[in-house]
């Protein structure tokens, strides 16, 4: 039987909002994660017959591999019938069950509240809370310190203001809600192959990283292992970039976060 390439108007009104898997059906791995409305699930299969071959991403190629060794794309609805709320949540959880997926991004809220060992569970809520004594970026690396070490993890390559990072005393790496090292950033630059050789992509304009050092032992204990406040552990919360001082005041440059509303001492910034 032909995979399906499109729901009815029926099928549509009865949906609601779902969550999908893509799955090669020449080896069962599940290669892509999603959720969505409508034919959004059918959606990935018709921009991999428009894609340029110079432009497709790893799961565009994955699709156009299958297609070329006579295969279709299976497309498995994994829950439907969901408000938008409960599909990023249950998105969030398959990803997490899917390291193999070629997503891009983890699921919202993954940072904080995906997948971890119970060990590192009963850490992160046993953990003493962080004071913050300084003016501290907080730059969460959760999906890559494991390949690159906290330093490279953390240092490049982000969306944000470099006149406001470099406001920050200290760049505080974050997993899952636990500081996990301290860095001083000597030069915030311009992500680019320039600046940070062999690294990356030219992010020119549009990302940066930093050249810095480890902090002083005395500064780094007295934020390493430390978790989060309760009020930046928030569910949804998508944002890699956080700032924090130990004034409670907020530490930007507009004094405002980007809706506009203040908050106890926080301040978020641009995703990655």
């Amino acid at each position: 039987m032909a995979e399906p390439t499109a729901f009815s108007t029926t099928v549509v009104q009865k949906l609601g909002y779902y969550v999908y898997r893509l799955i090669d059906p020449r080896n069962g791995e599940t290669f892509y994660v999603g959720r969505g409305t409508g034919n959004r699930v059918f959606a990935h299969v018709k921009d991999e017959l428009g894609a340029d071959a110079n432009a497709l991403s790893e799961k565009l190629q994955r699709i156009r591999d299958i297609h070329h060794d006579g295969f279709e794309v299976t497309h498995v609805i994994h829950r439907h019938g969901m408000d938008e709320r409960t599909a990023l949540e249950v998105e969030a959880a398959l990803i997490d069950a899917y390291p193999e997926a070629s997503n891009l991004v983890s699921g919202q809220g993954s940072d904080l509240y995906g997948l971890m060992h119970a060990r590192q569970i009963i850490e992160r809520y046993e953990a003493r809370e962080a004071v913050f004594r300084h003016s501290v970026i907080l730059i969460n690396v959760s999906q890559s310190v494991t390949e690159k070490g906290s330093y490279e993890a953390v240092r490049y390559a982000w969306v944000l203001d470099p006149k406001r990072a470099t406001k920050a005393d200290y760049v505080l790496a974050v997993d899952r809600g636990l500081i996990i090292d301290v860095f001083v950033a000597d030069k915030w630059l311009e992500a680019t192959a320039e600046n940070f050789p062999g690294i990356a992509p030219d992010w020119k304009g549009r990302r940066w990283g930093f050249v810095g050092r480890k902090a002083p032992e005395d500064v780094a204990s007295l934020y390493r292992r430390c978790r989060l406040p309760d009020n930046m552990r928030k569910r949804g919360a998508a944002n890699p970039i956080r700032y924090a001082n130990k004034t409670g005041l907020l530490d930007d440059q507009d004094g405002d976060t980007p809706s506009g509303r203040k908050t106890d001492g926080l301040a978020n910034e641009g995703a990655a």
